[in-house]
Order: structure tokens, then sequence, then C-alpha cells
């Protein structure tokens, strides 16, 4: 049996029995830059400082703050990268780091809800991948980085095997669970999803508008700079970044979960944990319903993982639906019930945009008329029940009914015949208890 990736004559020695692993040598590269943002925050904090000392320096003082920072830079590099480890034990796993404060992560498997493998640009050409792992209870990811591409997958694969409940002495032979693709979204048709998205015109339209505007008003060049910069790069988020970040969207399906890889620069490798998902949204904005496209969203509890399906056929994407969801099948316009007319006096003409439907596995609201969002709960996954009516809603008989689950996220039913409501408050809270006493376990590989 060949040792763990990681080990060896080079890694340290056994905690408690369990052989701790390093991080790939190229680590310290990646640490060594860690200093310069205090450098550039003293800068931006007081910046007439920073300009009298830059017009002090000269070429001396210049090579010798270069020969002190850049060989202080690596030693920090070198040491957090020596006094960080990791390990594998039966039921977690430990990451040990700190130069002056250590530290110690114990992340329980089980309670380890998605591990993706991320490889930034310039990692992916050292050969080397980060990995994120997604645990119930943390706000923020912890991850490693960096491992050798092939260490990242194989450790991941040794983590979700353990979690399956195989043996630790074979965990680490299991591999990767084989998987089958599902979906591969065209470059052309991500461009073209891109282009009949409200949002993206809307924030070219605002980066050329507003910096003209101001122009005329103020003749400030510095006023327009600082306004239209942050419009420009919101505009390049809502549309290239996009394109960057969801370039070559693939989904396939896994005994461990579903499989979505994904980026032009940066590759990402992430999972969708079965049975994890809380809801999922279907987005449909107004210029892509002839095409008849679809977005696909998610709420993950403890997770980041937030897109499923960045644009697909309204047919594929309720069949991929159906995996992440088993059992449930998406309602169609017609089997949502719309709110009562007299709803009309709360939101003239959007009130045709909410509709509702409960089915035996789902909590259904659907909201929007321009861009429709329609979000599916299953009843195991509801963690309360509200129902709201403020006074002009009470005098007209309406009131709104909300759901809330465990991403600590909202889905409302609104402008619902008053009775409706109480009736479904009282139903709905039946359908969560039993669902979730006849949900399945969540477990990896189940």
């Amino acid at each position: 049996m060949g040792s763990p990736p990681g080990s060896g004559p080079g890694a340290p020695p056994p905690a408690d029995g369990v052989a701790e692993r390093r991080l790939h040598p190229v680590t310290p590269l990646r640490r060594a830059w860690a200093p310069l943002p205090v450098v550039v925050g003293w800068a931006v904090h007081d910046p007439d400082q920073a300009q009298r000392q830059l017009t002090r320096l000269t070429t001396t003082h210049l090579l010798i703050g270069l020969a002190v920072l850049i060989p202080a830079a690596a030693l920090y590099g070198f040491l957090t990268w020596w006094f960080t480890h990791y390990a594998v034990t039966d039921t977690e796993l430990r990451i040990r780091t700190g130069l002056l404060f250590r530290r110690t992560a114990h992340i329980r498997l089980e309670r380890i809800q998605a591990i993706d493998v991320t490889q930034p640009l310039l990692a992916r050409v050292a050969g080397v991948a980060k990995l994120k792992l997604d645990v119930i209870g943390t706000g923020k990811k912890d991850e490693l980085a960096f491992l050798g591409a092939d260490e990242a997958r194989a450790l991941r694969a040794e983590l979700l095997a353990r979690a399956a409940g195989f043996a630790p002495e074979t965990a680490h032979e299991v591999g990767e669970a084989p998987a089958r693709q599902l979906l591969r979204v065209p470059p052309g048709v991500l461009a073209v999803s891109l282009l009949l998205t409200g949002a993206t015109w809307g924030t070219l339209l605002a980066a050329v508008v507003v910096p003209t505007l101001l122009w005329l008003a103020t003749h400030n060049l510095w006023t327009v700079l600082a306004t239209a910069l942050p419009l420009v790069g919101a505009a390049g988020a809502s549309s290239a970044g996009r394109f960057v970040g969801e370039y070559d969207w693939t989904v396939a399906e896994s005994p461990d979960g579903l499989r979505i890889d994904h980026g032009l620069l940066d590759r990402a490798h992430e999972t969708v944990p079965p049975g994890r998902v809380q809801t999922v949204r279907i987005v449909e904005p107004l210029l892509w319903r002839r095409r008849r496209w679809v977005r696909v969203e998610l709420d993950v509890a403890g997770s980041s993982n937030s897109v499923l399906l960045p644009v697909a056929p309204r047919e594929i994407a309720e069949s991929v639906v159906a995996r992440v969801l088993p059992g449930v099948t998406v309602p169609t316009g017609k089997e949502l019930s719309r709110p009562p007319r007299r709803a009309a006096r709360c939101r003239p003409l959007w009130w045709r945009g909410h509709g509702l439907a409960v089915t035996d596995a789902v909590f259904a609201a659907r909201h929007g008329l321009l861009r429709r969002s329609l979000a599916l709960v299953p009843h195991a996954k509801v963690q309360s029940v509200r129902l709201t009516q403020g006074p002009w809603r009470r005098a007209l008989r309406l009131a709104d009914v909300h759901v809330d689950t465990g991403a600590n996220k909202t889905v409302a039913a609104r402008l619902r015949d008053a009775g409706e409501a109480a009736e479904l408050l009282r139903s709905q809270a039946e359908r969560s208890r039993t669902g979730r006493r006849d949900a399945p376990p969540d477990r990896w590989m189940a």
C-alpha cells in the first residue's frame, strides 16, 4: 500500500498516531505577498504622507528597501508554509496553522457540506489547486492552499469516502467517484444570454449616461472619474465578469452529488451535496422567454455554491432540478394560483406576477412580472412558517405566508386570501413535520 499524498520523508512526525502532511512547496510564493496589502492599506489610508515619503526616496534607499523587504517576505512565506500542517483522521480533518499564534481547526467529516477544488490562473500554470470546504455552522470556508492538482483531487476523494463510511485504510484507495455529464453550456449561448439580460444593458447605460450628466453639470474631471470607474466596473462584472466566471459550465452526476466545473481563467470544481439543498430558484428574465431559457439558483445551508445552471432550456433545467430534488416536479404556470383580484389595490399590475402551488413534495412560490422567479422549497427543509398581515392588507383580507429554510433564507407566498393563508399556515406546518420524519438521511455517496 503506498503512502498517502503529502506524506513521506519530508513530512512532519505523526500527531496522535496520525501522519501530518504539508502543503505544496509553491505555497510560500503565494504567502510571501501577504505583507503587501499592509503597505497598500497604509498608502490608501494616508495618501499625503505616502506621497511625501515617496518623494524623499532615492535610488539607494529604494535598493536597500528592496534588499530588506524581498528576503523578509520570502522568509515570512516559508515560515507560514513550514508551520502549516494538515492530517486526516477517522472522523475529522485537522488543520494546524500559525507562526506566533497557533490555531488548530478540527473539521468533523459528517459536517462537511461541500468540497470544492479551485485553480486560479497562476495556480493552473504551476500545477497546483486550492481545496475549499463548506462546513455546517461556519460562515467562512476553511481551505488548504495550495496542494498539487492531483493531490487535491485525491484528498477530496479520500475525505468524501471517509464521510461515506469507508474504512480509513481503504478510503484513500477509493478514488474519485465516476461522473456522467448531464449538461454543458456552450460559450455562444452564455454570451447571448448575457446580452439578453436587462442588468447588463442597465449598468452599461448608467456607465455612459451618469458620467456625461455629471460632466455637463460640474465640469469636474475627478468627480466624473470617481463616479464613472465604479459604474464601468459594475458593467464589466455583470457582463464580461460573468462570462469569464461561467465559461464552459459543465454539470455532471456522481454518487457524491452534482459536480460543477466552470471558469475561463480560474477553474472551479464544485459539488452540490446530496440532500443538502434548501431551495431551488428557477429564474426567467423577460428576454429569455421566447427561447425558453432559464437560470437555476440554489440555497445550500452553510455553502456559498449558489448557481446550478447559468442558462439552459427549461426542459433540460427541470430534468437537472429533478436530480437535485428527487421526486419533485416543477409546477407549470397553469398550476400556480394567482392572488385574488383585490390584490391589485396593493400592487397594481405587479400582483399578476405572484403565484403559489403546494404539492406533496414542495412549497412553490413565484414572484416577478418582468423577471420571474419560481422558488421550490421541499417540505422537509422548512424550519418555520409565518403569516404576516399589515393594516391595509388586513382591511383587504389579504396576507403573506413566509417559510424559513435552513439556509437562513425566506420564501414568501404574497397577497393570498386571508382564509387561504390561515389554512396554508396550518397545513404547511404539518407537511414540514411529516417531511422531516420521512426524509432519507443526508449522506455522501449514499
